[in-house]
Parts: structure tokens; C-alpha cells; sequence
């Protein structure tokens, strides 16, 4: 946990601004998996131990933004799942409103506990082989478990097409390497955030809800008309690099 070897002890935010590029890269690279016709699914899983409790109160005032970028775009279904104390994993059912999100969300406090992020990619592999999930976010610190085991489990969601995005939040070294061979196996992308920055969030949560809305057509189409972040994903797609 040495914070020395990250010579970054860069400036917080020209670290995380090249983290969100490359994120947002390599969203505009993932092949998307929605069929016609159907709302997207997002399995929306957070980190709820003690630690996370500042992040849990910033996503919960996030989720409308979410839903409502991708209401032209046929919309999205969100199931929330976390863990926090003693061995507790909840899930909820899927759910079409923000305000039904937000409603469950504001009833959970953050307890102490270890993570269970096996549980997690165990759990999203069981409903993606009952109906499509068409990604998994993930919004946690640290990694406490076994890595090939995590690994495993990644490899196999990106078999059946359903890629792991982690937003990272504090940047721990040895975290953050156990994160970025999770998204890389199942197919997604590894982003480092700064608790401090709404924004930040904001803009990495709306990208990959689009994304798992609309593919990349619907992705061009939001940045024309928002600009920002969801813009340069567009013109990455559009040939940019």
C-alpha cells in the first residue's frame, strides 16, 4: 500500500483525468449487446462497508441523471446490488424508476465488513444467463479476496457478453491492479475517480448507462446534443482513435 511507488502523487486531478480518457475509450471499443427492442439492464453494485458511506450518498443523488440519459434511447431497467457487515449481500428486483433507486438507496447505512466481490460477479452471471445483463458496474476502494478466483469469475461474464466497468475510488495500488484484470477479463474498462468529484462520477455512470441503452449509435447521438465526455466517446467512434 505504499503510495510511494505511484510516483503519481500526481495532482489528483491530471491522474484521473487521463483515467477517465482511457475509460471512456475503451467504452466506445466494447461491442455492444442489446438486442432491439428491449430496455437496457445495468446491474448497478456498490461497496457499502463503512469506508464508502461519503460515495453511497453521492451516487444516490446521481441516479436520476442516469435514467434520464437514456430515456430517447429506449430506457433503462437497473437492478441495485451491495454489501456491507457481516457476509450481506442484497439485491434488489429490476426497476424502471429513479425514484424507486433512489427510494431503496437512501434506506441502506454502511456497515463495516470485508468485501464479497465474488458474490457480486457470481450473482451478475446468474441473471445474465436467465436474461441479458448488458453490463455491471461496479463502485468500490479495495479488493480483499483472491485475485485468480476474481478472475475466474470475470472471465466468464465476458464468455456470455456482459462486461465488468469499475469505478475506483482512491486509487490503492494493489487494488487498483486486481480491478483492472477484472474488467479487463470480462471485456470492460477500469476507471479511477475522486470521491471529492461528483462530476466525475456523474459523467462515467452516464456513459456506460447510454452504452448499455443504445450501443455506440446511441452514445454519438448524446454527445451531439450534451457535449462533455459522452462527446469525445462519440468522436472516438466516429474514427478518432
Amino acid at each position: 500500500m505504499s503510495g510511494t511507488e505511484r510516483d503519481p502523487k500526481l495532482p489528483a486531478d491530471a491522474s484521473s483525468r487521463a483515467d477517465i480518457d482511457a475509460f471512456l475509450q475503451k467504452v466506445a471499443a466494447t461491442p455492444p449487446t442489446k438486442p432491439a427492442g428491449r430496455r437496457g439492464r445495468l446491474l448497478f453494485a456498490i461497496d457499502a462497508t463503512a469506508s464508502r458511506e461519503p460515495t453511497w450518498d453521492m451516487a444516490c443523488q446521481l441516479q436520476s441523471e442516469m435514467f434520464a440519459s437514456t430515456d430517447d434511447i429506449g430506457g433503462l431497467e437497473v437492478q441495485l446490488a451491495f454489501y456491507r457487515g457481516f457476509g450481506e449481500m442484497k439485491v434488489t428486483n429490476w426497476l424502471e424508476s429513479p425514484d424507486e433507486l433512489v427510494r431503496r438507496m437512501i434506506k441502506v447505512r454502511c456497515l463495516a465488513g470485508r468485501t464479497q466481490i465474488r458474490k457480486l460477479l457470481r450473482h451478475a452471471l446468474k441473471e445474465t444467463n436467465t436474461q441479458k445483463v448488458d453490463a455491471l458496474v461496479f463502485v468500490g476502494d479495495v479488493v480483499e479476496e483472491d485475485i485468480d478466483e476474481l478472475g475466474h469469475f470475470a472471465g466468464q461474464l465476458g464468455l456470455v457478453g456482459t462486461p465488468v466497468f469499475i469505478f475506483h475510488e482512491g486509487g490503492e495500488p494493489v487494488s487498483r491492479r486486481a480491478f483492472e484484470q477484472i474488467a479487463k477479463l470480462s471485456g470492460g474498462a477500469y476507471c479511477g475517480f475522486d470521491a471529492g468529484s461528483a462530476q466525475q462520477l456523474r459523467e462515467l455512470l452516464a456513459a456506460v448507462a447510454v452504452f448499455s441503452a443504445g450501443g455506440r449509435r446511441a452514445l454519438e447521438d448524446l454527445g451531439k446534443r450534451k457535449g462533455g465526455r459522452v462527446l469525445q466517446i462519440a468522436d472516438q467512434m466516429r474514427g478518432g482513435k
